[in-house]
């Protein structure tokens, strides 16, 4: 907890609200002090930021765990029969 201090923050909005509600960015003390920095431009810098995790979120899931259950299940159950018919 920080008493005493004022903060100017960002709050964007997830694209991807399955994984994320909202990204939070605490601006620097000097930020909007900036020669050709608009809020607009504080504005997209955040929005890109926090886009550029969601991307990358879901690689190496190309298929979803029902089929990799469902294998498993089919794989313990050939070797179950294969057990009782040897």
């Amino acid at each position: 907890m920080v008493k005493g201090i004022s903060r100017q923050v960002i709050v964007v909005k997830s694209p991807d609200p399955e994984l994320f509600e909202q990204a939070i960015f605490i601006l620097r003390a000097d930020a909007l002090g900036r020669e050709g920095v608009s809020d607009r431009t504080i504005l997209r810098q955040a929005r890109l930021a926090a886009g550029s995790y969601l991307p990358n979120a879901g690689k190496g899931r190309k298929r979803p765990l029902f089929y990799g259950a469902a294998a498993g299940a089919a794989g313990m159950a050939l070797l179950w029969l294969l057990t009782v018919l040897l």
